[in-house]
Parts: structure tokens; C-alpha cells; sequence
């Protein structure tokens, strides 16, 4: 037996030669969690090749290799015991990067092909360089081939490949691009594996147990302490008693952790990651000869910064007003990532270095970008990169604010300037994206902004985001939209269009009085708020697409006082029209799923007219042809913008990528994915749900005016639909309990929720729910199942699993939720569990839910 480190590159190029997946390994199981921080591991070593660090590769995993039964001297064959998730992963993620790269790159295309994934000269299946087990290799192969587009992607291996096109896609982001070739390089020759290599005689399951045998690993603080404390021989008890003890006892293990990596990088190590702590800093000891005062003043330094760290994570322990209340909105917005740039700010001001006033200023630049870049809808994923090199790239010429407002304003950070800022007030459907606590900061700065004598308590007052123009629009409001209707819009289009943008969004303490009412209705709900916002709302006339208008801008121009603009002329970065967000919706409209122009345009805050025309002279958008007319029809003009695929037209493209058409030709309005379906698409799965459905702490949650969350519930219920409907949910809910689970009711006042859970009882981040129940709002109340979600949650992280609870859905008399739907939350009517069979079929569904949960693998 030998082992030796190796790349992917080095162990899969040159001489042809196939690495078999044995029959009996399990089939491909890597989930979008293992995915996603792969990609982070990738994306981190392109960083690394683009400054031209000298810095370790990133080790993924080890190969235990086996000579194969059918080994040839002249082509050698190999089992793979161990590790064929990796070798898999990065298999699917170098023909995605073919694939990207075929129109604009065929030479490089071809390269990856021959170089990585194919025996050229080979033919059937000696032609793949990994060949999986026999479930696998049909689709693995139509993808290593090309063949794959019209196949179902339910199974591993295509969520794998569609996650890395998806990526790619949004590596183009020009505010923060990424070279393609580099993630290639970063893939091949910057993931490390160590290689097992067994002769005949070795018994390979033993080395297999031996590698996957693993207890309770010690965290990176847990490492770090045991190194310093084992480098002082005689001041350990001392330092531990006077420095350690205090540190252990104000942060928990996780934050003691984040702190040790935030000293790092405040020492200038902008690129050590959290999970390399203990080697970064052990590696940074031993560079010189380290005595026991050096091991002590570390401690101590830990120590003085543990006070800033503090401030940072408990804003109240901040003692100046300013400060305090900078870093209270920062931590109401889950801003972790500004850490580095936070701990900077208040290290400079202990050492006199800048006062308590310029402070304020500084962190009102880091609010600014974080608040502008999520009103403009600019991608989260390099925030992390942007705040961890602020202690390094800081100025030193200038004062701390001018100099992080300097280095924020640079290109390769995007921070929206004001004419930006007042376009996507007009035209973002704000309320599709960002968190929903960051939605709700920015309307309650808003609102601060009037300086009303008699101002809100926030922090008391139980406000939710409220559509003026309700999210469902009844005759008479659609009435009022038909008035403002320009270039052909119908009053829908029109509604679509402004439902979520700023202009018709604000805060209210109102219960479900606000619903859908026409608007002279709400005008006399309005006028009695203590919201300075509300009581302007109330004073105009009607309610329509020009009042909405007027009320962004004159937000906007709030907006630029509250949020400071970034300096011209630091080399700004130009960004096209939300053009990349569409081709990264595109990348990940699912199989069996369409798109409308107008639906596009929603989700983007453009014209249904404008995403034709982008669409129609841009080459290379993944999926383009998925979007069709408002009625599901192939538009007029429709033409492939590049080579059209050989002898296909988009009907027969459409029907192979799984869409159905009616017997008028229309694509089946069941598999259109609308602006909000679209936003789910790209939204992370953790931000579950808005401060409207935010679970109750306990089984009824009880509210101080004396009416519980259940109650509001079912009163909310009633209103919208039969008494039989009602029985049906208080039925079901009951079987529920039987079940062992229990009713975990949303906060929310206008339209609340309840939630089937399982696990322990008003604990709702340590279990698991497979449905959301929501009153109607005037359409009749609905059940949705959060697949999305459950893609999350073991065990349902396994896509078969949540086809079968797909299926097991559908089985429901009046339910037909399309495949494509899968990665979605779709819904439907709670008025048909009125129907005996179908109380009993979910019922059924339910338990077999909880059968599943409860027989996971928690190992």
C-alpha cells in the first residue's frame, strides 16, 4: 500500500486510464450544503491565484484506490473504495465549466474535456474517465457526453451539475467577477487529495474504516488553547487565572473562536479562514523562537479585544449613544461579516487614534454600503472577502472614516451611488430579497428620518411590512391600476410590477383589519397610526401606480440623507441593469418549470419589453428560451440569440425540458414559475420565513391583549373560508398532535400561519416542519410544502425523499404540484380536506413523515 498527497490533476491526466465506482458504494449523495462550501473552498483558492500568494492548497479529502478485476496493462482500471463523492463533485464541476464555456471558449471547452474527463480514443464506457455505480451512470454519463438537456433532473448527479452552472453564472457578476479558467485552475491543481493506493493482497475495507473513523472532534479554539497553554510551562496557571478565565467566562466557545480568527486578521492575515485558525496561528508561532512572554502577551491582547468583541455582538455595552446605536442596527441586520471592519474601528479608538464622533461616521459608511447594496439587490457572497481585507488595505494617510469610505468606494466593491439608489426605490421589488429583519430596518429608518415629536418605540411596538396595494388585488383595486397602464400593460402587469417596489411598502401595528380593503378603507386605519409614513399614505387621494411613484422618490431622497453616497472617482465599477441576475434565475429555473417575460421583469424591476429584447440579442443565456408570453406562448419574433441547437426549435426544447402544453398549445400555467417563485429560487433557505411567520415560542403563544396566536389563527381562518374548512384544519391539526408532533403559530398580525412540527415542543430551530398552513387573505386559505426548506434538513437533504413526499401530496384528490416544483413551496387550497379521503391520505402522508424524521441518521 502506498499514500501520497496528489491533485485531481495529477491523478487523473495523462496516460487513459478509468477510476470505477464498485457496484456496491452507495450512489451519489452530495446535497447543495456540501456543494455550496465546496464552492466557498474554490472560490477561496482563486483568491489566492489571482494576488499570487504563496499560500497552502486547500486538502479535500483522501482516494483509496484498488487495481480493478479489469485492469490492462495498456489501460489501467481502478476501484474506487473511498471517495468517489469528491472525485464525482469535481467531475460534474469541470463539464459544467466545458459546458459555460462552449460558445464563448470551444477550444478551452474541448481542452477540459479531453484533459479531465474523457478517454479520447475510447469508446461506450471505457470512454469516462470515472465511471460511477450503475444507478448513476446514465445521467452522469448524458452529462460528461452533453447529452443531458430534456432529462428529468431529480437525481443527484443533475442538481450537482445545475448547482455549478448556476454558479458560474453568478461568478460573472461584474461587481465582483471571477475568472472561469481560474476556477478551473483553482479545481485541478489547488484541491489536494491524499491517494491510497492498494496493491491486490491489501485489505482495502480496513484501510476505508480506518480513514472514516471519526469521534468528536476538537474545535479550532480547543486546539489553540491546548497549544498556548502547553507552551507555558510556568506562567500557565497565572495567565489562565488572570486572562483566560474572564475570556471563557463572557463568550461562548463559537464566539472565543471568531474572536482568535478576528485577531488574525486585524494582525493583517486577510485571507486565513475560520476553519484554519489553528494552523495559521500555530504556523505564525513557530515562525520565530517563541518564549512564554510572547504566548502571554497574546492572551492578554485576546483579552483587551474580547471587551471590543463585546460591543460588537451586545451593542448596549457600547456607552456612546452614536456608536450604540450604529452597532445595534448592524447587529439587527446579521451583519457578521462586517466584524473585522467593526473590532478595527473601536481597537483605533481605545488607542486614541480617532474619537467617539468619528467612529459614528465610520460605521455609518458600513451601514450605508451594506443598506445600498441590498436596496440595489447587489449579491452578498464576496461581503465576507470585502471586510476581512479592511484592517489590511486601510489608508494610513487619512482619517479612519475618509479612509474606509475611500477603500469601500473602490470598484471591485460596489457600493450604489445615488442615482442607483433612486432608480431601484422606483423600480426593486424590495420585498422579494434580503432578510426579512434587514427589510424591516430600512422602512423603520425611514420612518425615524421624519422626526415625529412623539417617535415609535420600535423595540416595544409590534410592527410587520404592509402592502398598501395588497399582494392580492381585488376588481376595485384593479380598477384604479387600469387608469395608470402604459405600453400595452393590463392592470395585472401593472400590479406585478409595483406590488413589492418601496413606493407601496411600510411598517403597521394594525391587525388583519388591513388585509385586501379597497383603499378608502385603509386611508381611515392609516390616518390613525402613530407612523408619521402611515398618516402621508392616508392623506392622498387614491392609491395607484403615480402616488406609488411619488412615494419612492421622496423615500429616495430620505434614503440619501440617512445612507452616506460613495466617493467619485475611486474607479467605479459599472454595472449593467440586473442583467446577471436574470441569467442566474435562468441557470436555476428548474426542469419542468417556465417563466413569463413579465414575470422576469417583476423579479428584476424592469420592463416585460426591455428582459425580450436583452434576452433576443444576448448570446449564451442559460435557459432563455424557458420565458414565454403571458399566456404561455412562444413569443412573436421569438429567435435563438447565438447558434440555434441543431434541428430543434423551442416547442420540441420546451417539451424535452419537461413543460406540457394544453390542448390550445399553451404551456401548462401550473409549471409557471411567477416573480415571487423566482426570488425563492436564489433566496437562502435558512431566511425561512418573514417576521409575519416567525414560529411561536410555544404551542398557542400567547399575546398580552389576551388573544393567543392559535386564536388569531383560526379567527383569520373563518373569515376567508366554510365552517367545514375550518373543521377540516382543527381536525388535521389534532391528528397532527396524536402524531407526536405539535402547532408552532406565527407572530404575524395581518396574515399569520401555523407550522406542523416535529421535535422538542417551542423549540423550532431543533426540529423539522413538512407544512405551513396560512389563512386566505380573501382567496381561501392554503397548505404549503416547504420543499426548499427541507432540502436543508436532513433526512430530506436526499431529493429522492422529497419526490416521495412529492408524490405523496399529489396522491390528495384535487393536488397536482408539478416535478418542477421541488425546489420551491408550493401550495394548495385547505378546502380540500373537506373531503374525508383526502384528511386521510395526508394524514397518512404525515406519519410517514415523521417515520422518516425520526429514523434519520444522526451519527
Amino acid at each position: 500500500m502506498q499514500a501520497k498527497e496528489t491533485l485531481f490533476a495529477d491523478l487523473v491526466q495523462g496516460r487513459a486510464q478509468q477510476f470505477q465506482v464498485p457496484l456496491y458504494q452507495r450512489t451519489y449523495s452530495w446535497t447543495e450544503k456540501q456543494l455550496a462550501q465546496l464552492w466557498s473552498d474554490i472560490l477561496d483558492q482563486v483568491d489566492l491565484l489571482e494576488t499570487g500568494e504563496k499560500a497552502s492548497a486547500h486538502f479535500l479529502g483522501s482516494v483509496v484506490l484498488a487495481p480493478s478485476p479489469q485492469n490492462e496493462a495498456t489501460f489501467p482500471r481502478w476501484l474506487v473504495v473511498d471517495g468517489q463523492q469528491r472525485l464525482t463533485t469535481i467531475s460534474l464541476a469541470l463539464s459544467a465549466i466545458r459546458d459555460h464555456l462552449a460558445q464563448s471558449r470551444p477550444d478551452e471547452a474541448e481542452r477540459i474535456d479531453e484533459e479531465y474527463l474523457i478517454n479520447k480514443r475510447k469508446n461506450e464506457n471505457d470512454r469516462f474517465r470515472l465511471l460511477p455505480t450503475q444507478a448513476d451512470r446514465p445521467n452522469y454519463a448524458a452529462h460528461i457526453r452533453g447529452t443531458h438537456e430534456g432529462q428529468a433532473a431529480g437525481d443527484n448527479v443533475s442538481v450537482a451539475y445545475r448547482f455549478f452552472r448556476r454558479k458560474l453564472v453568478e461568478a460573472e457578476d461584474p461587481a465582483d467577477p471571477q475568472d472561469v479558467l481560474r476556477i478551473e485552475q483553482a479545481i485541478t491543481s489547488r484541491l489536494t487529495l491524499v491517494a491510497v493506493t492498494a496493491e491486490a493482497g491489501d485489505n482495502v475495507h480496513r484501510i476505508f474504516e480506518s480513514l472514516n473513523n471519526t469521534g468528536l472532534k476538537l474545535s479550532q479554539a480547543d486546539l489553540l488553547r491546548n497549544y498556548l497553554f502547553m507552551r507555558l510551562p510556568t506562567r500557565g496557571e497565572l495567565v489562565y487565572e488572570t486572562y483566560w478565565l474572564p475570556l471563557q467566562a463572557s463568550l461562548s466557545n463559537k464566539e472565543l473562536e471568531q474572536l482568535m480568527w478576528l485577531q488574525l486578521v486585524l494582525d493583517g492575515d486577510d485571507r486565513v479562514r475560520r476553519q484554519d485558525l489553528y494552523a495559521a496561528q500555530q504556523h505564525r508561532f513557530e515562525q520565530t523562537e517563541v518564549r512564554e512572554a510572547d504566548i502571554e502577551e497574546y492572551v492578554k491582547e485576546l483579552h483587551r479585544r474580547s471587551l471590543h468583541f463585546r460591543k460588537v455582538v451586545c451593542p448596549d455595552e457600547e456607552g456612546d449613544p452614536a456608536v450604540r446605536a450604529h452597532l445595534r442596527r448592524l447587529d439587527a441586520w446579521e451583519a457578521a461579516a462586517t466584524y473585522p471592519a467593526l473590532m478595527l474601528l473601536l481597537d483605533r479608538r481605545e488607542r486614541g487614534e480617532t474619537d467617539s464622533a468619528e467612529t459614528a461616521r465610520a460605521l455609518s459608511y458600513i451601514e450605508s454600503f451594506l443598506v445600498r447594496r441590498t436596496v440595489c439587490r447587489v449579491p452578498p457572497n464576496n461581503l465576507n472577502r470585502i471586510f476581512q481585507s479592511v484592517p489590511a488595505q486601510l489608508p494610513l494617510d487619512v482619517p479612519v472614516a475618509d479612509g474606509l469610505r475611500q477603500l469601500l468606494s473602490a470598484s471591485n466593491r460596489y457600493w450604489p451611488d445615488d442615482d442607483e439608489l433612486r432608480e431601484k426605490f422606483r423600480t426593486a421589488p424590495f420585498y422579494l430579497y434580503g432578510r426579512p429583519e434587514q427589510r424591516k430596518l430600512v422602512l423603520q429608518r425611514l420612518e425615524e428620518s421624519y422626526d415625529h415629536p412623539e417617535p415609535v418605540d420600535f423595540a416595544a411596538a409590534k410592527l410587520t411590512i404592509e402592502h398598501v396595494l395588497p399582494q392580492s388585488a381585488g376588481d376595485d383595486w384593479l380598477q384604479v391600476l387600469a387608469e395608470d397602464a402604459t405600453d400595452g400593460e393590463t392592470p395585472q402587469d401593472v400590479h406585478a410590477r409595483l406590488q413589492h417596489t418601496l413606493g407601496n411598502l411600510t411598517l403597521t401595528a394594525q391587525n388583519s383589519e388591513l388585509s385586501n380593503h379597497p383603499f378608502d378603507r385603509k386611508q381611515d386605519l392609516l390616518h390613525s397610526s402613530h407612523l408619521e409614513m402611515n398618516r402621508r399614505i392616508a392623506a392622498t387621494d387614491r392609491w395607484g401606480a403615480r402616488e406609488i411613484g411619488a412615494r419612492a422618490d421622496e423615500l429616495a431622497e430620505r434614503a440619501l440623507a440617512l445612507w452616506p453616497s460613495p466617493l467619485r472617482g475611486v474607479g467605479r465599477a459599472e454595472r449593467s441593469r440586473d442583467w446577471q441576475l436574470v441569467h442566474q434565475v435562468l441557470a436555476a429555473l428548474p426542469h419542468g418549470t417556465w417563466t413569463s417575460y413579465g414575470d422576469l421583469a417583476a423579479y428584476i424591476g424592469s420592463g416585460a419589453q426591455a428582459v425580450g429584447n436583452h434576452l433576443a440579442q444576448t448570446a449564451g443565456v442559460v435557459q432563455a428560451y424557458r420565458v414565454l408570453n403571458a399566456e404561455g406562448r412562444i413569443a412573436d419574433g421569438f429567435r435563438w440569440a447565438g447558434p440555434q441547437p441543431e434541428g430543434e426549435d423551442v416547442r420540441a426544447r420546451l417539451g424535452a425540458d419537461g413543460i406540457h402544453f394544453t390542448q390550445t398549445g399553451a404551456a401548462d400555467p401550473a409549471q409557471r414559475l411567477t416573480s415571487t417563485d423566482l426570488a425563492l429560487l436564489l433566496a437562502d433557505p435558512d431566511q425561512e420565513e418573514s417576521s409575519e411567520g416567525a414560529v411561536a415560542a410555544g404551542r398557542d403563544g400567547s399575546e398580552p391583549e389576551g388573544e393567543t396566536r392559535a386564536e388569531r389563527f383560526f379567527r383569520q381562518l373563518a373569515a376567508d373560508d366554510t365552517s367545514e374548512t375550518v373543521g377540516a384544519v382543527r381536525t388535521l391539526l389534532a391528528r397532527w398532535e396524536e402524531l407526536g408532533g405539535w402547532v408552532g403559530y406565527g407572530a404575524g398580525q395581518v396574515t399569520t400561519s401555523a407550522f406542523l412540527m416535529l421535535g422538542a415542543a417551542g423549540l423550532p430551530s431543533a426540529g423539522i416542519w413538512p407544512l405551513v398552513l396560512y389563512p386566505g387573505g380573501g382567496r381561501g386559505g392554503s397548505a404549503e410544502v416547504v420543499f426548499q426548506y427541507l432540502a436543508t434538513r436532513e433526512p430530506f437533504t436526499d431529493r429522492l425523499l422529497r419526490a416521495e413526499l412529492l408524490g405523496r401530496v399529489n396522491g390528495l384528490d384535487g393536488v397536482d404540484i408539478p416535478e418542477g416544483k421541488l425546489d420551491l413551496r408550493p401550495n394548495f387550497r385547505l378546502a380540500l380536506l373537506e373531503k374525508d379521503g383526502n384528511r386521510d391520505a395526508l394524514a397518512e402522508t404525515l406519519t410517514w413523515f415523521r417515520d422518516r424524521w425520526i429514523g434519520r441518521d444522526v451519527s
